[in-house]
């Protein structure tokens, strides 16, 4: 198997054999498969790179730690999954949170120097949307930004996402059904790319949140991320509401190389 190639189920459940046995290659093996997805729940629970990352670290160890208990009753990734949802739903506050974000404020935040002229580089139109569309996740709570997260844009069924958050389905469908509203109400009230009527547009945001520090011309953070670019448009895909549409407009990122290096430096367990 290429050393960036994905394993399937049987070849991720080897190197879990073996890395319990003490190979430490194999242990690098089963982070590798499970980073980016750990990575990308953390970047939509966040909604900060930096803490995305911090996260994702912290997810990984508790993962290398605890590999030796696993008993196979799930997959590895179901577990480690588990373990990740438990871990961004308990950990301290992201640098977005901490801004205690409420859809009133958020949109008021929105209207607040919209540009006369629209900006015309895709660049920085593209990290406006994608940094402004994790923020205003962040408006619900951890419960319910969590439930439309795993079911809307990771497409978890019910059940399996009900399961991971140690809930009841009915309670785990409440949660979905209430942050589609909330965000759908939001959504069409305000934002371009749902709704035309709407007054916000990605290009008249630029200027303002290149002058809040929010959008840097020179360095666009979520723009440039490494990521693997969705094959199908997301406007193709059935069944989606437009909130949905919205956030599954991302690429899937990719966890930053420097991750490892930073597990690597705290475990010891992998291999350099």
């Amino acid at each position: 198997m290429a050393a960036d190639a994905t394993p399937d189920a049987d070849e991720l459940a080897t190197l879990v054999a073996c890395a319990q046995a003490g190979d430490a290659g194999a242990l690098d093996g089963v982070v590798r498969a499970i980073q980016h997805d750990v990575y990308r729940l953390a970047l939509r629970m966040t909604a900060c790179v930096e803490d995305a990352e911090d996260a994702t670290q912290e997810v990984l160890i508790k993962v290398i730690t605890r590999l030796e208990s696993f008993r196979g009753e799930a997959s590895v990734r179901t577990w480690a999954y588990r373990i990740a949802v438990r871990h961004v739903l308990d950990r301290k506050k992201s640098r977005v949170e901490e801004l205690r974000l409420t859809f009133e404020a958020f949109g008021t935040d929105l209207m607040d120097g919209l540009a006369a002229t629209p900006e015309v580089d895709p660049m920085l139109i593209a990290e406006v949307k994608r940094g402004c569309t994790l923020a205003m996740v962040t408006c619900l709570d951890r419960e319910h930004r969590l439930a439309f997260v795993l079911t809307d844009v990771f497409d978890l069924p019910h059940r399996e996402a009900a399961g991971l958050c140690d809930v009841v389905e009915e309670v785990y469908r409440q949660r979905v059904s209430r942050a589609r509203r909330a965000l759908e109400a939001f959504t069409r009230s305000y934002c371009g790319l749902v709704s035309e009527a709407a007054p916000c547009h990605c290009s008249r945001r630029v200027v303002r949140a290149e002058a809040l520090g929010r959008v840097h011309r020179d360095a666009p953070v979520l723009a440039s991320h490494p990521a693997v670019e969705l094959a199908k448009a997301v406007e193709e895909v059935e069944g989606l509401h437009d909130a949905a549409r919205l956030m599954r407009q991302h690429p899937l990122y990719l966890a930053p190389a420097r991750l490892l290096d930073r597990v690597r430096r705290v475990t010891h367990r992998l291999p350099n």
